[in-house]
């Protein structure tokens, strides 16, 4: 067994490499290690440590202050909580991450955020030993091929540590999990710890707003850019143009916003913000069904994605006709009733509809997609006509946001495991339909289980395959305008009426 000497060696010496300190600083930051681990001496070690990952070095360092009551209980929270603590503790101030990022950005902005999001890895912000961990694959579909993740990067919570989360007092601060306050924050049982979190400050639409990459990585260099006012998720035409703002700071990313209302929304409507990165989309790569024509803006070529949600494209080389004509077209929807297709503005005064708009380069010209959105509920789907029907919850029953908007599937844990279970019962012959894991899944299973012959080298194939497919039918549902001729139909009086308004 190792001394805790050899892993404070082995994470200055990780720190080193990385970039984090210089050899003039490790004798300061080995005393911040050894104070935070209530450590009052120091031996150096016999053996020079070798390049032992990192969750590695965290891990015996976790250990050792597991062992020696540092934590509150040894749960994967407070783990979390005291090696983010140990990573701060190595982490550059701000001043020094943002001066080191713009030097960057002046010579290539590429570089910049290359930089920077291998800064983020580095310092554990983004956690690459659970990111690696995600089950990813894609699937072919008339709308060209759906990529699909199991995401497990976000750890489940030990029922301690949610009981202790319960008992303890509530601040206040941060505000929330995108607040700026979030910098450094040692955070608590419910709450995550921040001291190795960095945000980078931007100008958008002459407001301040602030770049992070995620945490949880959904895709390449997914980004949050998020306002420096804790202040509630709103499309307007000042988002159009933040939008179209940064796609020009960073034209390799692209950014989008989830739509403005619940249901439809993303899960943090409290605080405004966008989401981006440099990953290409399924909805990307998607053709135009049917090219379109708005009165006063023919230099903006427009059509309809063919796509199952209901997305209206826009290119050009003038990002500002981009603007005002995504901004007519949300005006127009806000307030459009449809009642022959369902498509109702408000009821009671409660409004329904809004866009999840997306905004990107391709070369010289600015793209703007928006997928028109609509909330409302029935008592036949009071999660939301236009959301995940109850017969696709066994898979998919969660808000339709951004992400997946672009053709990108989120699926929950859970599926990891009950796909695994599900697996064993079909090369069993077993029935799942009173399995209490698995009942959930019998009427989907039963739909699909007599097309195949299944055998132990395609089962998993075929149940990757048709979760794809579900996550189609997913889609579709939370699209206004079905993919056929009436809802095509629908979709197009829509056109006309923003072309015969002012």
């Amino acid at each position: 067994m190792k001394p805790i000497e050899y892993w404070i060696r082995a994470l200055l010496a990780y720190a080193e490499k990385q970039e984090l300190i210089r050899p003039e600083d490790e004798i300061f930051m080995r005393n911040e290690l050894l104070s935070a681990l209530a450590l009052h001496g120091y031996d150096e070690p016999a053996d020079p440590p070798g390049e032992e990952p990192l969750e590695e070095i965290l891990g015996a360092l976790c250990d050792h202050a597991a062992a020696h009551g540092l934590l509150e209980m040894d749960s994967v929270v407070c783990r979390d909580l005291f090696d983010t603590r140990l990573m701060g503790i190595l982490t550059p101030r701000p001043s020094e991450v943002i001066e080191r990022f713009y030097r960057l950005y002046r010579e290539d902005p590429r570089a910049a955020t290359d930089d920077y999001y291998r800064f983020c890895r580095a310092v554990n912000y983004i956690r690459t030993d659970r990111v690696k961990k995600d089950l990813k694959w894609s699937v072919p579909s008339e709308f060209g091929d759906i990529d699909i993740t199991i995401n497990l990067s976000k750890p489940e919570k030990d029922p301690r540590a949610i009981a202790a989360a319960r008992s303890a007092p509530q601040s206040g601060y941060p505000k929330c999990a995108l607040c700026r306050e979030t910098e450094g924050y040692a955070g608590t049982m419910s709450f995550p710890a921040r001291q190795n979190h960095r945000l980078i400050p931007v100008t958008l639409d002459g407001e301040p707003w602030f770049f992070q990459y995620s945490p949880y990585v959904y895709y390449n260099e997914h980004c949050i850019v998020l306002s420096a006012e804790h202040s509630p998720m709103r499309i307007t035409r000042a988002t159009f143009r933040r939008m179209l703002e940064f796609v020009t700071l960073l034209p390799h990313y692209f950014v989008g916003s989830n739509a403005d209302l619940p249901i439809v929304g993303g899960s943090i409507l409290s605080h405004d913000h966008m989401q981006g990165g440099r990953y290409v989309f399924p909805m990307e790569r998607a053709a135009i069904r049917l090219p379109l024509t708005f009165r006063g803006f023919e230099d903006v070529e427009a059509g309809i994605v063919h796509w199952p949600l209901s997305a209206i494209r826009l290119s050009s080389e003038n990002k500002d006709e981009i603007e005002a004509l995504s901004d007519k077209i949300l005006r127009l929807w806000r307030g459009y009733t449809d009642e022959a297709a369902f498509v109702l503005a408000e009821t009671d005064g409660v409004p329904h509809n809004t866009v999840t708009p997306i905004a990107r380069r391709r070369g010289r010209r600015y793209e703007m997609d928006l997928v028109l959105r609509n909330n409302i509920t029935t008592e036949e789907h009071p999660l939301g006509v236009y959301h995940p029907h109850a017969a696709l919850h066994n898979i998919k029953r969660e808000n339709i946001g951004l992400i997946e908007v672009m053709g990108l599937a989120i699926l929950p844990p859970r599926l990891k495991t009950e796909m695994a279970a599900l697996r064993d019962a079909i090369l069993a012959g077993r029935d799942v339909s009173g399995d209490e894991l698995l009942g959930k899944h019998a009427a989907w299973l039963a739909a699909f289980r007599d097309k195949y012959s299944f055998t132990e080298e395609n089962v998993t194939e075929i149940l990757r395959r048709e979760i794809g497919r579900t996550f189609v039918e997913v889609l579709r549902d939370a699209g206004v305008y079905k993919q056929d001729e009436e809802g095509m139909a629908a979709m197009v009086r829509f056109i006309d009426a923003v072309n015969a308004a002012q």
